[in-house]
């Protein structure tokens, strides 16, 4: 196992076991949980699922491996409590939000399971991937597969084994209230060809070699995965200590990165011909862009776009 300063909150941390052709991801969740959830007032049911899916986006992001790639995942439904859930991942940034009916949720109680809250529904995870990327798929993909099974991790490793076909087992354990949660996850995978490897499921899933992984991981405890007093390394040797050779890579930090700007707005609403922005404008001649994720509001005023318009159109 590589000398690597151990890591214990806000952070992923890749590895790999080369002799059984797995990988794995490791995350944790504290502050960065928080800071996300703080920018709405979410319920407790509806805290902790997103808080779910940040770490699950932060787990699936990481699986890329270049800065400028973005993962985007969005659970979505018609007529279920929960209209809509979206997070992304880049360069460990990660940022996410729920749209949901307050009074229904209300009345599920404090854990109701994925079918209440969504009923019928779907998750897509979209795959924005940067040029330069050594993969077998470039540009921007998306894969989608039913909302199916007790939480929105098993939905996710679902997506893993019918859409990418890749035998994946993924743990998340998440705790809190009051708007303060912590949250830890572990993704593994079979690659027998590398990490671009894409045999199909059908092949290995039951391979021993998968099946061994899928064991040592699988043992790893809910408690253990959030208990701060053991690092993310620390708990990647204890499930693979006995592996003839495990490889741990450094840590990637996970912070708030909801990447809104008003400079971003100006140049977003600048490309909308003059007609359409002057439509979207209050009486006092500004433009109020909601962002979601952060919960801002940005007022863009009218005559600055008609100047930078010009500009771009100078040039």
């Amino acid at each position: 196992m590589s000398e690597i300063t151990e890591t214990f909150t806000d952070s992923v941390v890749g590895f790999s076991v080369p002799p059984r052709d797995a990988r794995g991801r490791i995350a944790r969740l504290d502050k960065t949980a928080t800071a996300i959830l703080s920018a709405h007032d979410y319920p407790p049911a509806v805290a902790h699922l997103l808080t779910e899916a940040l770490v699950l986006i932060s787990l699936v992001g990481s699986l890329l491996k270049n800065d400028g790639s973005q993962v985007t995942m969005q659970a979505q439904t018609q007529g279920g409590p929960i209209r809509l859930l979206v997070c992304d991942y880049k360069a460990g940034q990660i940022r996410g939000y729920v749209d949901f009916d307050a009074d229904r949720i209300g009345a599920l109680g404090t854990s109701p399971n994925l079918t209440a809250l969504f009923g019928e529904g779907y998750l897509a995870l979209t795959f924005d991937v940067a040029k330069g990327e050594q993969t077998d798929k470039s540009g921007r993909y998306q894969g989608i597969v039913p909302l199916e099974g007790a939480s929105l991790s098993e939905a996710c490793q679902s997506y893993f084994m019918q859409s990418e076909q890749v035998p994946t087992l993924i743990r998340v354990a998440v705790s809190g209230g009051e708007g303060e949660y912590r949250a830890a996850g572990l993704l593994v995978q079979y690659l027998p060809e590398g990490e671009e490897g894409r045999e199909r499921l059908h092949v290995r899933l039951d391979h021993p070699e998968w099946e061994h992984v899928a064991i040592m991981a699988g043992s790893v405890r809910y408690e253990e995965l959030l208990d701060l007093a053991i690092s993310l390394e620390g708990i990647v040797w204890r499930l693979f200590h006995e592996e003839e050779q495990v490889r741990v890579q450094r840590s990637v930090a996970l912070t708030k990165g909801c990447r809104c700007t008003v400079e971003h707005y100006r140049r977003v609403l600048s490309r909308f011909p003059s007609e359409q922005r002057d439509s979207m404008a209050d009486d006092h001649g500004n433009i109020i862009v909601d962002c979601e994720f952060c919960s801002q509001k940005f007022p863009i005023p009218l005559d600055q776009l008609v100047v930078q318009n010009e500009r771009s159109t100078d040039v």
